[in-house]
């Protein structure tokens, strides 16, 4: 155990570097910090004076180095366009999609799983067929065609929902969040089905796949040879040998949630990550994308570790696997 846990971490960090290097060519290579914070009518010495200031004057690998140990420490330094610290920015994102993506996770496995596991169960109904072309069009819809949609739906046309803010937010701490209010609950409704929906279709078909298959197994017939019930049967035996892989799975959703709420944030105006950095691309705000690309490769490097962790866990193969060197 303790041997899978160094190894992984270890490809953590290789992970981690190469991605902060890829973050550090684009301060070499989109565009030049120094003409941003000065503009286009800076005289030759102020440039040499600041880039002398920033380190931009030393070698590739002394630069990348200093970039790296900022790095570690959450420093990325001043936003071009905002003139504050990017971590202090990130942190007061990081909340709101963070709360969005736990949330449309959380909606696509309650009402993923058991759609899953209906259509296996009742496979030819008409229920069954009508939650597979469901599927197939949350899979077929782009994300800011399904929000612009449910915002003409339920706001406009209904005017049950609010169309963009996150509502009302208190402070628990330094963490400020809208879930303890009643404004941000009517709020995050819309942004995250919106988000949840390709999700929820991915693993209602992933669950209803894995079940097909393991309820053909030869332990299942095994199991209906010794009298056991149905009930027994498909869900004290297959569901729970269907969920390995879909946890795995989830695992790595919530990632991409995170990652990749950029539309559903752009098209509700939600106060993320996402939109932050939509905002940074269109003005080459490359300290914040820089900050952005490494987060999110951390959040997925840690969600891997943990998905792998529990994978080991769960799964005995694995362990009599490494109990045995193999």
């Amino acid at each position: 155990m303790l041997a899978f846990i160094l190894r992984r971490m270890l490809q953590a960090v290789v992970v981690m570097v190469t991605v902060a290097f890829i973050a550090f060519l684009l301060f070499q290579y989109v565009g030049d910090p120094v003409v941003f914070l000065l503009g286009q009518d800076a005289r030759p010495e102020q440039i040499r004076e600041l880039r002398s200031a920033l380190g931009l004057d030393q070698p590739f690998f002394v630069q990348f180095w200093h970039f790296l140990g900022n790095a570690v420490q959450g420093e990325f330094g001043l936003s071009l366009r905002q003139g504050a610290k990017v971590s202090r920015l990130i942190a007061e994102r990081f909340p709101a999609t963070l709360e969005l993506a736990l949330i449309a996770a959380l909606l696509a496995l309650l009402v993923g799983v058991p759609m899953g596991v209906y259509a296996a169960l009742r496979r030819g109904s008409f229920g069954s067929q009508l939650f597979m072309t469901l599927s197939l069009l949350g899979v077929s819809l782009p994300t800011f065609l399904i929000g612009i949609l449910l915002i003409l739906v339920f706001s406009v046309t209904l005017g049950w929902f609010p169309s963009f803010g996150r509502g009302q937010t208190v402070q628990v701490g330094w963490w400020g969040t809208g879930l303890a209010t009643r404004d941000g609950w009517h709020h995050i409704v819309l942004p995250s089905i919106t988000l949840a929906i390709f999700q929820l279709t991915l693993i209602m078909r992933l669950v209803r796949a894995e079940m097909l298959e393991v309820l053909r197994t030869d332990y299942i017939k095994f199991a209906r040879a010794r009298g056991l019930s149905n009930r027994a049967i498909h869900f004290g035996h297959a569901l729970k040998n269907t969920m390995v892989p879909v946890m795995t799975i989830t695992g790595l959703q919530l990632g991409q949630l995170i990652a990749f709420a950029i539309i559903t944030e752009t098209v509700f105006q939600w106060p993320g990550m996402g939109l932050l950095f939509i905002q940074a691309v269109t003005f080459a705000d490359i300290p914040v994308m820089a900050c952005y690309l490494c987060l999110i490769a951390l959040i997925f490097v840690a969600i891997n570790l943990v998905v792998d962790l529990l994978y080991f866990v769960v799964d005995p193969r694995l362990r009599v696997a490494a109990a045995g060197g193999h």
